[in-house]
C-alpha cells in the first residue's frame, strides 16, 4: 500500500510528508506499528538501495518515483495522512527482497553478540 506519511529526515529532528510504501508484516501491525519505506522522485545514488517503481497506474503517484527500502521509518498507523495506491506486485516483491538483503538473516545469538 502506499501511503502518505509524515516522514523523519534522517539528519535531523524533523519531517517532511512524502509518500511511503508499507513493508510490515500483519504480525507487527498487531503490535500497532507500521514499517513504511521512502518513496521518491530521485533516482541517482547507490543502483543496491533504491527500486524503480515500474508502472505508476495505480500508485498514486504522479511521476516517475523510487522506492528506497535503505531508508525505513517505524510509525504508528494513526500517522498516515492518507492511501493513495499500491505498488505493482513485482515491484513490490522486489524492495521486499531488497529489505531482506539490507536486514540480513542473522541469527539472535549472532545478533546479541555483535552488541556493545
Amino acid at each position: 500500500m502506499v501511503v502518505v506519511v509524515p516522514f523523519p529526515f534522517t539528519d535531523r529532528l524533523a519531517e517532511r510528508r512524502r509518500p511511503a510504501v508499507v513493508v510490515s508484516s500483519d504480525r507487527l501491525t498487531a503490535l500497532g506499528y507500521l514499517w513504511v519505506a521512502m518513496i521518491t522522485s530521485i533516482g541517482r545514488g547507490d543502483p543496491d538501495a533504491i527500486v524503480p517503481i515500474s508502472e505508476l497506474d495505480g500508485t498514486g503517484l504522479s511521476h516517475r518515483s523510487f522506492v528506497r527500502p535503505s531508508k525505513i521509518a517505524c510509525i504508528e498507523p494513526a500517522r498516515i495522512l492518507r492511501v493513495v495506491g499500491a505498488l505493482p506486485p513485482g515491484d513490490m516483491a522486489a524492495v521486499i527482497d531488497r529489505l531482506h538483503t539490507f536486514i540480513g538473516r542473522a541469527s539472535a545469538s549472532t545478533a546479541r553478540s555483535s552488541r556493545p
